[in-house]
């Protein structure tokens, strides 16, 4: 996008805002993702309503943290400190002598739920360390319960399987046509 498409879209957000009579400007943060090998480019800040927004490197939005690089570790790093958060927890119902079911519930219910939130959306792109760093909570959580807990990889293969199945099921999805299933004896494949 060149400069003159770039103040076209601001200009179009400034119209929009007003239109739609947002009202919490102080609460709207720009951020800029450019993937231009070009030099840096000064980009003209956005203002609505003659506020001018705050520019941040990442946001937080749904539970997701996107930063401007577009990689995955502030968000993996968060993810890794709120399931650290609750393993303090897990001890503590362990010191208690629960049965290892309830610790494995209580993992699932707790922890491993932070993992799952969109991790259809993260896992695949994020670093080998990144990767790592969860992986050595779900250790830790192993060691406190005393069973085996499914990895991430493995958790991640379940999710996009899963959303693979409902796009194939609903014939009236957008990416339908990208599935097709594929027929094995005792077990269904799905190829793209």
């Amino acid at each position: 996008m060149t400069r003159g498409p770039y103040l076209e879209e601001i200009k179009h957000l400034e119209n929009w805002c007003q239109e739609n009579l947002l009202q919490n400007v102080s609460k709207t943060k720009e951020l800029i993702v450019d993937c231009s090998k070009k030099q840096e480019w000064h980009y003209q800040p956005v203002r609505i309503n003659g506020t001018t927004l705050e520019r941040v490197d990442s946001f937080g939005y749904l539970g997701l943290h996107i930063s401007q690089d577009l990689s995955w570790s502030r968000h993996t790093n968060s993810l890794a400190k709120k399931a650290c958060q609750r393993l303090y927890h897990l001890r503590c119902l362990r010191d208690f002598r629960l049965p290892s079911k309830v610790l494995w519930n209580v993992y699932t219910c707790t922890i491993e739920s932070i993992f799952m939130g969109n991790i259809t959306v993260w896992f695949g792109n994020c670093t080998k360390q990144d990767r790592q760093a969860l992986q050595r909570v779900v250790h830790s959580a192993e060691r406190i319960t005393h069973s085996e807990l499914p990895d991430l990889q493995t958790i991640y293969y379940k999710w996009c399987q899963t959303k693979a199945r409902r796009i194939v099921k609903d014939p009236t999805h957008h990416n339908n046509r990208l599935f097709s299933l594929l027929s094995f004896p005792r077990s269904q494949y799905l190829m793209l």
